[in-house]
């Protein structure tokens, strides 16, 4: 029963740490008007509870492996207790920089799911569990959409005072619903970085979610105040249409994990990040507010799916690592999200415009495609690596004019051979001298008739003792027809 809880128990800890990480940005409008803050001030005050809620989650992935997630969870938002109730009673822009910094702790809560949950469930099912777990992000819509209704009922200071309730609801949840018997991975965090900082595939990854789950954090806390101000909209529908955004790309994250389960990833994530070079050239040209939204709701489908592709991917490749991977990777997530408003504010600044802002965000996200889609083709190639490295029987490779160019272990189990002593050499090495002229004659003359020869030839291995072996030998053409290498497999087949 508890192990049964723990999906929907840590996809509303998710949900109700993200609630309270958007709490400034989205009552910001309300804050305004009590606190002075100076134009070019408030985009630092939406970024800078992304900052902690970031970096956090390198830590917090490592020890929801170590202590486990319901005593981070727990602790988490016990902590958060403090810095809710010092906002609420915040009178000056130092107040809101202080009490946002610790609200990054409801940020960072994210990565304890993604190492958590997987634990519970197949591997071909992590995609989805993910998804799922993602949904959690929603939490920045209900306070995007509700905060903002109820402050203007009670006021923005009351508003945030009912997070407390919140906050000690979930905190004993989490005391009396969190297992307990999760399994624990205690690795050294410094021993867990040292085994996957090397890895290309971690910094891709970090970049990806830079990408997909740093836009979805940026336009959330960018656009209630941008949509009053650019559009002027009100403050209610300028959060209802902040938070449709947010749902979009929320419930699109689990449909992205899911397809990632049923579908290559890569693929999917290269159509993902094709969508969000399109929709920011759109949002470049500075649109009315129909074209603006159109632009808007691609990006958070695209967001969206990548995101839950993402955590799909990580623990196809860092299995064993996944706890530090997720932290790594979600931070550089979150960190997207703090240089974009900080960018267009000073962009905006200085010419007026939004529109070099999303120009450049949509070559950033050109760039990831073309990464994506390197990788994918270095994915193949290492697959046909794999397969040359660990197939039973031996293959050369020669070059058109017959110089061994590489050779597979199989080889050197099967002749005696190593790789070094054979390149740039001619296979007659091998030869034991039994077939005639005419035997080599014959079988290059099918070779260049057909491509191809099969048959059973002896052989000697580099210590003198002859075996007969099974050969197929291929000839490798370029687009115009000319050879250009030729690829060679072989058995031994030698009678007991």
């Amino acid at each position: 029963m508890i192990k049964k809880a723990q999906l929907p128990l840590q996809t509303l800890n998710c949900m109700v740490g993200f609630m309270v990480w958007v709490l400034i940005s989205s009552l910001l409008p309300f804050i305004v008007e009590d606190i002075t803050i100076a134009p070019e001030k408030l985009a630092i005050v939406t970024a800078v509870p992304i900052v902690l809620g970031s970096v956090l989650r390198i830590p917090f992935g490592y020890y929801a492996n170590v202590i486990g997630a319901r005593l981070v969870f727990l602790i988490s938002f016990i902590l958060l207790l403090f810095p809710v109730f010092y906002i609420s009673k915040a009178s000056t822009f130092l107040d809101l920089i202080i009490g946002g910094t610790f609200l990054g702790i409801g940020g960072a809560v994210f990565s304890v799911g993604v190492t958590s949950l997987p634990k519970y469930y197949p591997k071909e099912k992590h995609g989805l569990v993910n998804g799922v777990y993602g949904v959690g992000n929603l939490g920045t819509a209900i306070s995007t959409f509700a905060a903002p209704v109820i402050a203007t009922q009670i006021g923005w200071a009351k508003a945030v005072q009912l997070y407390l309730v919140l906050l000690l609801i979930f905190a004993a949840l989490n005391f009396f619903l969190g297992d307990k018997q999760e399994k624990k991975v205690v690795t050294p965090i410094v021993d867990q970085i040292k085994s996957v900082y090397k890895n290309e595939k971690l910094w891709f990854f970090s970049l990806f979610y830079f990408i997909t789950f740093g836009s979805f954090v940026a336009f959330t806390v960018f656009l209630p105040n941008f949509l009053v101000s650019y559009f002027g909209i009100d403050k209610v529908d300028a959060g209802m249409r902040t938070a449709g955004f947010i749902a979009v790309a929320t419930f699109l994250r689990p449909v992205g994990g899911w397809l990632g389960d049923k579908y290559p990833p890569l693929n999917l994530l290269i159509v993902a990040f094709a969508g969000l070079t399109g929709a920011a050239v759109i949002l470049a040209f500075s649109p009315s507010i129909g074209l603006y939204t159109v632009g808007s709701m691609i990006i958070a489908i695209c967001a969206g799916a990548g995101n839950g592709l993402i955590f799909k991917l990580v623990p196809m490749y860092f299995n064993k690592q996944a706890g530090i991977v997720n932290g790594i990777v979600s931070m550089m997530g979150g960190l997207g999200g703090f240089f974009p408003p900080l960018l267009l504010s000073v962009i905006y600044s200085m010419t007026g415009s939004y529109s070099i802002g999303f120009m450049a965000f949509s070559q950033v996200a050109l760039a990831s495609l073309v990464l994506v889609v390197w990788l994918y083709y270095m994915d193949r190639v290492a697959l046909a690596a794999e397969v040359f490295d660990s197939t039973g029987q031996g293959i050369l490779v020669t070059d058109a004019a017959g110089t061994i160019e590489t050779v597979n272990p199989a080889f050197t189990r099967l002749t005696g051979y190593a790789e070094e002593e054979v390149i740039g050499k001619n296979p007659n090495v091998l030869s034991s001298g039994r077939q005639s002229d005419e035997f080599y004659t014959t079988m290059w003359g099918q070779i260049g008739q057909e491509g191809l020869w099969q048959g059973k030839l002896w052989n000697k291995r580099k210590n003198g003792e002859e075996y007969l072996e099974l050969l197929s030998i291929s000839a490798v053409k370029d687009d115009s027809g000319e050879v250009i290498r030729y690829v060679g497999t072989f058995t031994d087949v030698t009678p007991d």
